[in-house]
Formats: C-alpha cells, sequence, structure tokens
C-alpha cells in the first residue's frame, strides 16, 4: 500500500512516499480503507521534524483519516461502515491517515453522521472537531450570543476558520484574529463581524487590559492568550486549544480573581467518546457545509511532504484534505 513514512537512522529523519506492505500496520481491531486524510499542524511539525511529535518510527502521519471499514473484530463497527479518526495519538505513536489502509482500535473510530460526506468529516477533521469542543465549552460556561463579541485567534488557520463560521451561525460576534492582512475578506466571507490585527495582542502584557470581549477561542498560547485573558470582561472565558506561539502563558492571576474570568482547557487528542459523538453531531447539524467548501483546500497525495513547511510557515490557509483512495 502506498504510505508517506517518516524514518530515523540515528540522528537523521527522512520523508518519503513509499509503498510499504500491509503486514507493517499496527496492532487493531479494525481496519479501514482509508478515503481522504488531512495535513494538520501537527502532521507538519512531524513532517518536517520542526518539533518532536513522532514518537516511535518508522511512522505514518496523519493525525486525521475518514473511511470505510473493511475488517472488524469490534463490537460497534462491520466492514462497510463509514467513519472518522481524530487524534488518539495516531500519527504519533500509532500509524496515521496518509496511508491506504489503517488498523486501529475501533474504541477511536466515531460513524460518520449523516448528512456529511467522507470528504467532508475530512475536511472537517481534528481543526473543525476542536474548534466545535471549544464552541462547547464556551456554551457550557454560560456565554450566549448578546453578550459580546468572541475573539478567535488563528483566525486564518483550520480551527479559528471553523470556530468562526461556527459561531456566526449561532448569532454570536466574532472578532478575528490574524497576522496576515490580506485574509480579511475571506475571515468576513467566513462570518467575522471584525478582524483585528495579530500585533494587538503581541505585545507587553498588562495584568488587566481594557475590557473588550465576553469570550475567546485561542490557538496561539503565550502572550497571545496572556494578553486575551487580560481583555475579557467580567466573568469571560477564554477556551484554549494551542500553542502555535509558544507553551509559556506569561499572565497574572488578576483576570481571574478581579475579573472572574474562566480559561477553559481543551483537549481534543484523548478526549472522551462520549463528547466526541456530542461534538460530531453538532458540526453535522451547526455547520454550514457551504462555508466549510470554502475554507478547504485539496491536496494532491504527492504533494504532502513539500506542503508541510507551509503550515511552519504560517501561509496556510483553512482547511487541507488529502484524497487517499476518494
Amino acid at each position: 500500500m502506498k504510505a508517506v513514512l517518516i524514518e530515523k537512522a540515528e540522528d537523521t529523519q527522512s520523508v518519503s512516499v513509499k509503498d510499504v506492505s500491509e503486514d507493517q500496520l499496527p496492532d487493531g481491531d479494525v481496519l479501514v480503507d482509508v478515503a481522504y486524510s488531512t495535513l494538520n499542524y501537527k502532521d507538519a511539525l512531524a513532517i518536517t521534524g520542526k518539533a518532536p511529535v513522532v514518537r516511535r518510527f518508522p511512522m505514518v502521519p496523519g493525525i486525521d483519516f475518514t473511511g470505510t471499514v473493511a475488517e472488524s473484530s469490534h463490537a460497534d463497527f462491520k466492514p462497510g461502515d463509514r467513519v472518522i479518526l481524530n487524534g488518539w495519538g495516531v500519527g504519533e505513536k500509532h500509524w496515521g491517515g496518509l496511508a491506504e489502509r489503517a488498523r486501529v482500535s475501533g474504541d477511536w473510530l466515531v460513524p460518520l453522521p449523516a448528512p456529511i460526506d467522507l470528504r467532508q468529516a475530512a475536511a472537517i477533521g481534528t481543526a473543525g472537531y476542536t474548534a466545535m469542543l471549544c464552541v462547547l465549552a464556551l456554551e457550557r460556561q454560560g456565554v450566549m450570543p448578546g453578550d459580546g463579541e468572541i475573539v478567535v485567534s488563528g483566525a486564518a488557520g483550520g480551527v479559528g476558520s471553523v470556530a468562526i463560521a461556527l459561531l456566526a451561525a449561532k448569532g454570536y460576534e466574532v472578532a478575528a484574529v490574524t497576522g496576515r492582512a490580506a485574509e480579511a475578506d475571506y475571515l468576513r466571507g467566513l462570518g467575522a463581524a471584525s478582524v483585528i490585527d495579530r500585533s494587538e495582542l503581541t505585545g507587553k502584557v498588562r495584568p488587566l487590559g481594557q475590557e473588550r470581549w465576553s469570550g475567546g477561542i485561542d490557538v496561539a498560547g503565550s502572550t497571545v492568550l496572556a494578553n486575551m485573558l487580560s481583555m475579557m470582561k467580567y466573568r469571560g472565558v477564554v477556551a484554549a486549544c494551542g500553542l502555535a506561539a509558544g507553551m509559556e502563558l506569561p499572565s497574572s492571576v488578576a483576570p481571574f480573581i478581579l475579573r472572574g474570568v474562566t480559561l477553559a482547557g481543551v483537549d481534543s487528542v484523548m478526549c472522551p467518546k462520549s463528547d466526541r459523538l456530542e461534538a460530531w453531531a453538532r458540526l453535522a447539524s451547526d455547520l454550514d457545509l457551504g462555508k466549510l467548501e470554502e475554507l478547504t483546500t485539496e491536496l494532491p497525495f504527492a504533494e504532502v511532504i513539500e506542503t508541510a513547511s507551509k503550515f511552519i510557515d504560517g501561509t496556510v490557509r483553512g482547511r487541507i484534505v488529502v484524497p487517499v483512495n476518494p
């Protein structure tokens, strides 16, 4: 079968598209014919070696895939079922979706919800599913559309793009943060009410800034998240799901004890299946599939490796879908 394979000899990593034997697939009780995979920031880190994402070598990257069950000994799935996989260490510790077949635990799979098809589910992928988890986190903390603007960092990326579309569809007023001024029309097309230059959130962090937003979704971490927290309105909520700008958080306790701000951590990798099912059910009902198509680009399998570096450079817009066996 065809696969993107990351290999390592001593301290040197190499990546290539290879024909590998199906016998090399790791253990699992469900074998899936992969229809679509994706290219994500984490995949780009793995392929370029810019961060120690891969825990075992050789490794097939691809933290997302959709496809059809070929073989199963898992009680919940049978041949012919259409399924989605996001996270669970796939592409890091367990071979991922950038191959024609994948063998995984059935506990990691989610049934494809109508009316979404396999390509659309891949376009949503971990980024869109994470965005939905963030929206759910805001809702659970009581943030309502009439409370004020929701600020979204990394707005032109995968998580940010889907988050804007989801929030706007529910009637929230969205402020989109980007370092790419040329993406302003794209972001407004997704539903952003305003576009903010990233520089407004990368300056020196004050314990408390001007109250601006009732909620936020952050993919950056570091100074961006710290500034976002300092500018939350009283009892504002920030859902944090990324570290594109760094793992540190140069903040203070001031937003939490003087304004009652909540920082809600969102993890999509090991998220319990019940939450995954809720998120995918909401995506099926809430996400405008026309908007999804606008933020999706198809990438030929053969171009995955050379495109990975663009993620690291921050020049990728929206979601990238990779047809494997469409």
